[in-house]
């Protein structure tokens, strides 16, 4: 099932962090327009309240509460304070501005407000908004308030001035946010980059290029890392698979050699029903051998070879290889020697079969006239060694004798791939054992194989 994908998600990850960024940078810049918002009109209606109660303050200075009958006192500029001021005694009113009516709303709001009693104000909603405050008289019983307003309007205007400004901030600062997070974004992601067009041309070229070259901020270094141990594994992989197909290839050869021998010799000539047989049954063992051997170095490349169960009768084992040599024996004499027939080695008879017979067939291609192998116990262990009559190795070889792929004279005439001594070897000590070279032996070349005993 295909995981949604809205359109309007970005698909780069530049794109991605950029509109997260954009919105976080979008709350946080609403949060803070409303809060400075409020605060500035709340300061702003502060700061009419304190006008008004000023007014207020000044035209209570004026109203005389001391005879029985509370009167107004004339004073200089008593027009601008009479100026939307409403004064009350006893719930009655006795001035109010000249420009209210007795009924209007602002004056039915002063005598609610003045009824209440104390300090208090309100807003008045209307064509335009106002404000009113009402002021006890100081020196009255509290029977005389006055009531004062103001016209909101050049403080609404302030603050809407203020709001609109804070809003064109806040598309400029979001602008530059979103452009300088993607630009930042694109220069923090650049080595990536780098890295991806790197890969691409090492995987084109198979290059032994690594990541951890280059100096690189913390998080990219560790990523490189990574990467590098990740192709490491990839290329060992790819060797290990390849030195597997050359292996297999190398095994099955003298299996195949000897099923298309054993037909040829068939076909030269009309052959009795004994001699079909014969080579029926030298064909199926030659196949058994090839799957044997397939199953051998499969198990073996999955890492399961030196846990598999089993032991392994020597003598019966290094019999039946000697038996399938064929027509190899008629020029070379192969002679076996297992002084003790109980004598056995804790590998399975196929994994022992794979390990001797690259050594077997290693003796054959060089040796003169005679092959030996000899088989006794050691302490704890199991000790094979196969010796010939051959050139022997030379000595500047010896280093390189267990190297894949490399051979003493590669125009001697054989057809080794110098793959053979190499598997022996690798699987003698996934069993634990060991293969190795003897160069005290003059007479040829001698190699031994330990094993674990039985």
């Amino acid at each position: 099932m295909r995981n949604f994908v809205s359109p309007w998600w970005p698909r780069t990850l530049r794109g991605r962090l950029s509109l997260v960024a954009l919105t976080t940078a979008t709350l946080l810049m609403v949060i803070l327009t409303v809060a400075f918002n409020t605060v500035v009109r709340h300061h702003l209606q502060h700061q009419a309240d304190d006008e008004l109660r000023t007014r207020a303050t000044a035209v209570a200075a004026t109203v005389d509460t001391s005879a029985s009958r509370v009167r107004v006192l004339e004073t200089p500029g008593e027009e601008l304070l009479d100026t939307n001021v409403w004064i009350y005694a006893d719930g009655r009113l006795l001035e109010k501005p000249s420009s209210a009516t007795v009924t209007g709303p602002l004056t039915r709001a002063a005598g609610l407000l003045a009824a209440r009693g104390g300090r208090h104000c309100v807003t008045a909603s209307g064509h335009d908004p106002v404000r009113l405050c009402s002021q006890p008289v100081p020196g009255g019983d509290g029977t005389a308030a006055v009531v004062t307003a103001l016209d909101l309007s050049p403080y609404r205007g302030s603050a809407d001035t203020l709001l609109l400004a804070s809003l064109v901030l806040d598309a400029a600062m979001l602008a530059c946010t979103y452009g300088l997070t993607r630009l930042a974004v694109g220069r923090a992601l650049r080595p990536v980059r780098t890295m991806t067009e790197q890969a691409t041309q090492w995987s084109a070229i198979t290059s032994e290029e690594r990541f951890g070259g280059v100096d690189r901020p913390t998080e990219l270094a560790r990523l490189g890392g990574s990467l590098d141990a990740l192709l490491d594994r990839i290329r060992a992989l790819l060797r290990h698979e390849r030195q597997l197909t050359r292996e297999l290839s190398h095994e099955l050869r003298n299996p195949l050699a000897r099923i298309v021998a054993e037909l040829d010799w068939w076909r030269a000539r009309p052959r009795s029903a004994e001699d079909t047989l014969a080579v029926h049954a030298a064909i199926a063992d030659a196949a058994l051998s090839m799957r044997t051997i397939c199953d051998t170095l499969l198990d073996e490349a999955r890492d399961s070879a030196s846990a598999a169960p089993g032991t392994a009768a020597v003598a019966p084992v290094l019999g039946r290889l000697v038996d399938r040599l064929g027509s190899a024996r008629e020029r070379v004499e192969v002679v076996v020697t297992a002084p003790d027939a109980g004598l056995s080695a804790g590998v399975p008879d196929a994994l022992l079969e794979r390990i001797v017979s690259p050594l077997l067939d290693n003796a054959l291609r060089h040796a003169r006239t005679r092959v030996a192998i000899l088989a006794h116990g050691e302490p704890g262990g199991v000790r094979v060694e196969i010796t010939d009559d051959g050139p022997g190795v030379p000595p500047s070889f010896v280093a390189q004798l267990f190297q894949p792929g490399r051979r003493a004279d590669p125009g001697d005439g054989h057809g080794g791939a110098g793959l053979g001594l190499p598997l022996a070897r690798r699987l003698a000590r996934s069993a634990g054992g060991e293969v190795d070279h003897d160069p005290r032996y003059t007479a040829g070349a001698a190699f031994v194989v330990s094993l674990p005993a039985g």
